[in-house]
């Protein structure tokens, strides 16, 4: 298990991460506060308060791809 700091304040960027996210073949969340949804599912996503950072975890030994594409998102 991995865990990623990043910041979604755009519909675009957020709209972005789901189709990036959805073409990983293992479990990803994102966690706000004390919620976690599905980083995959665009409606859980908007259900977060978007104004804090989020963390993604992700649940994937073979995400080194995946987390340099998360870099333009990571503060």
């Amino acid at each position: 298990m991995k865990i990623v700091k990043i910041r979604l304040t755009q519909v675009d960027q957020v709209r972005e991460f789901v189709e990036l996210t959805s073409n990983c073949n293992y479990d990803v969340d994102l966690v706000s506060d004390r919620y976690t949804v599905d980083a995959k599912s665009l409606l859980g996503i908007y259900s977060l308060d978007l104004s804090n950072p989020l963390q993604v975890v992700i649940y994937g030994d073979d995400s080194e791809e995946y987390e340099k594409a998360l870099e333009k998102y990571k503060i």
